[in-house]
């Protein structure tokens, strides 16, 4: 189903099939939100998404051990699996001959930025559809912790954000990965197009012991955010921090051309 470069036509919404799915699983606000949000641009929306939190899952693919589903409405399902194989299953089977024409993904609860798109299931659910030929858009909203999450930030500002989306044609080997800032709506400073930022310091890993004075580790203590050196376009992390809406572009291919035109030569 890959298309390579070629590129898809901008999509009537109104006519559309909308496949909604995330990682932070069925029963979250964030997709009930964003499903909702769905059925206001178009009548066909179905809901195939995780019965439990797979935050971190990244591109993971149960291969061996059953996937089971559970009907919990029309157009509505929950799979004991990751968000790839929810994609997989609704694409398969789930939502017999007809394809989706949009895949979004989310609302995650918290952003999706810089390191977070390799781990991030949201991410890997959108990027999922791309890889099958199909539009995919990841959506999260940025929170902080122990602070109420703005969801009234997303759900202003994502109908319109799709619905231009979708009138733009798009390589078939592209999706996009929207963060919407941690502002109260009045306060967000627009849209930005960004590009992948970095952070200056890694996943940090804290040591503590249990009761039982027995160690362990937890991975992902809060982290210093900024690009960490200039760069010629904005990134996610700059727009962020302006209190911007950022629209990221994201290349599922790979390959570094100008690195591989070096090796040929060198090689030839």
């Amino acid at each position: 189903m890959s298309g390579g470069s070629a590129s898809l036509g901008p999509l009537n919404l109104k006519r559309a099939r909308i496949l909604v799915t995330n990682d932070d699983g069925i029963g979250a606000h964030g997709i009930r939100l964003l499903a909702r949000i769905a059925r206001s641009l178009c009548k066909d929306v179905w809901v195939v998404a995780p019965e439990n939190e797979q935050s971190a899952a990244s591109h993971s693919l149960t291969v061996r051990a059953p996937l089971r589903v559970a009907r919990l409405g029309p157009k509505r399902f929950a799979v004991n699996g990751t968000p790839t194989d929810c994609v997989m299953l609704a694409v398969g089977e789930l939502m017999g001959e007809r394809l989706p024409d949009l895949v979004l993904s989310g609302i995650n609860h918290g952003g999706n930025l810089a390191e977070d798109i390799s781990y991030s299931g949201t991410v890997a659910a959108a990027s999922q559809a791309t890889f099958m030929g199909i539009r995919g858009i990841a959506l999260s909203q940025i929170s902080r912790p122990q602070h109420p999450i703005k969801w009234s930030t997303a759900e202003q500002f994502a109908p319109d954000l799709l619905r231009r989306l979708a009138g733009e044609s798009w390589k078939r080997d592209v999706m996009m990965n929207v963060n919407f800032p941690d502002r109260v709506a009045s306060a967000v400073r627009g849209i930005e197009v960004t590009s992948q930022g970095r952070r200056r310091q890694i996943e940090r890993v804290t040591e503590s012991f249990d009761p039982f004075g027995e160690p362990y580790y937890w991975i992902g203590s809060p982290r210093a955010e900024g690009s960490g050196r200039k760069r010629a376009s904005v990134s996610d992390i700059d727009a962020a921090a302006r209190g911007a809406v950022s629209v990221t572009p994201l290349n599922l291919n790979l390959t570094d051309r100008a690195t591989a035109t070096k090796l040929r030569a060198a090689f030839s």
